[in-house]
């Protein structure tokens, strides 16, 4: 029979009684869902460290069908080689293999089996120091024992939920249901139906979640992790370092389309003929998750999408292929500045300004989150001293690109709305004033609609 090639144990050392556990093998991290492999007391090395076949016999045991071993099997192996001894055996009686189990395996079991231990955890000491039986690993070491290698989607979020806690990585379980949900093809775990969470994962499934669950414990946000994120109704591509944009810019979104709907029924009030198409410029567009939303949420407009890093300029291109709205949107590659207006008004003049722009007070960008801090441009949020370097740039430029009564949206700093009605009011000049304030969801002073005026508009307010 071809089959792994090992160096049988004594006949009778099953019927050995069992022996108390050893201090090496007390020390020794519980076993990981879907895993039999574990690291030795040394960490990422076994020992003592099994000698390899050479020749054919080596070749052959590559070839072997990995069937032939389960999980269980593979993990009371891994602690039998660490311990140097065979289940059961006595400390005069002592079993040295000459061939390692894990020589039967094919080389992506071989990784995923190794690399599924809790020895990936970081900062916390070797894994004989760290390794601690929580009740839920507790409970899955017996799972595992009882149905070895039948490992489910609600194992695997509770065993990478513990991972992450021990780590101090944040949402520590939304983050292990995002992954888990994205590599089963759901966008959210509790949208997988019943027999989705308790079919056991395939080989290629754990190994993509373990993937995936190491950049998380790099404290990359879950939106690099997965390379893609829901924005109202689209689902966009993602990848550092380009701004991720947050749900509470989704009402930003919410209240542009209100603003041109409203103007759609005043007009067609006072007049009987068709609302022109309306032009909208986003200064800033990241991943084009504004520009985009506009674009589906209005579909007579058209958007003109600028942004300084050229990494932006890419990935919103990409997102407006994929999504099929390469014909209404003009991308360009340029900061915003007075001298960017000739270019911008090629299109005409503008009829809403949006942007979400950098509005971080300076002093705290070094109190962010590691993953912002880490992964995300910090440009795309550094605002200045007072927050408002870009914020004025925008508004100085406005009066020269909006039509009268155009609108400047804005997503800001709660301290920021008395700062800009205050500027406004010393900026005569720009015929801007401050028309409404809006709250985000978590009741916060967050959105500014601003408004260009007639002079002789300004003279009567």
């Amino acid at each position: 029979m071809r089959g792994c090639s090992f160096t049988a144990p004594p006949r009778d050392w099953r019927r050995l009684p069992p022996q108390p556990r050893s201090p090496r093998q007390a020390a020794l991290p519980p076993a990981p869902p879907g895993a039999g492999w574990a690291p030795g007391p040394r960490g990422s090395r076994l020992c003592p460290r099994p000698r390899r076949e050479s020749g054919g016999a080596a070749r052959a045991a590559l070839w072997r069908p990995h069937g032939l071993c389960s999980a269980g099997d593979l993990w009371q192996h891994q602690v039998n080689l660490s311990t140097g001894r065979a289940a059961g055996d006595n400390e005069e009686h002592v079993w040295q293999p000459e061939t390692s189990t894990m020589s039967c395996l094919i080389p992506p079991l071989l990784r995923k089996l190794w690399s599924l231990s809790p020895r990936c955890v970081l900062g916390r000491g070797t894994p004989s120091k760290g390794a601690v039986l929580s009740p839920e690993q507790l409970f899955l070491r017996r799972s595992c024992s009882a149905r070895p290698g039948l490992v489910t989607a609600t194992d695997m979020v509770s065993y990478w939920q513990k991972v992450f806690e021990t780590n101090g990585i944040p949402e520590a379980r939304e983050s292990s249901q995002y992954i888990v949900s994205f590599v089963l093809g759901a966008k959210t775990f509790q949208s997988l139906d019943s027999k989705s969470l308790h079919t056991p994962l395939t080989a290629l499934q754990q190994e993509q979640i373990q993937q995936l669950s190491h950049k998380r414990l790099q404290r990359m946000p879950v939106q690099y992790v997965l390379g893609e994120w829901d924005f109202q109704d689209l689902t966009l591509k993602m990848r550092p370092p380009v701004f991720i944009p947050r749900p509470e810019t989704e009402d930003l979104v919410s209240l542009v389309v209100e603003e041109e709907f409203q103007k759609c029924e005043n007009s067609a009030l006072c007049f009987p003929v068709p609302v022109p198409h309306p032009v909208i410029l986003e200064i800033g567009c990241g991943s084009g998750a504004i520009a985009l939303s506009l674009l589906r949420k209005l579909p007579q407009s058209r958007v003109i999408a600028m942004d300084k890093e050229e990494a932006a300029v890419d990935l919103t291109r990409e997102n407006a292929h994929r999504l099929q709205l390469q014909e209404r949107i003009h991308i360009i590659h340029q900061d915003v500045s007075h001298s960017c207006a000739k270019q911008l008004l090629l299109w005409g003049p503008i009829d809403v300004i949006v942007s979400n722009p950098p509005y971080v007070f300076h002093e705290d960008m070094a109190s962010l989150d590691a993953e912002i801090l880490r992964y995300e441009d910090l440009d795309a949020l550094d605002g200045g001293d007072d927050g408002m370097r870009v914020i004025k740039t925008i508004l100085a430029l406005a009066p020269s690109l909006l039509k009268v009564s155009g609108s400047v949206f804005l997503e800001v700093d709660p301290r920021h709305p008395d700062m800009v009605e205050h500027w406004l009011q010393a900026q005569p000049d720009l015929l801007l004033t401050l028309r409404a304030v809006h709250e985000d969801f978590c009741g916060k002073p967050r959105f500014l609609h601003i408004q260009k005026q007639s002079s002789w508009q300004l003279c009567e307010t």
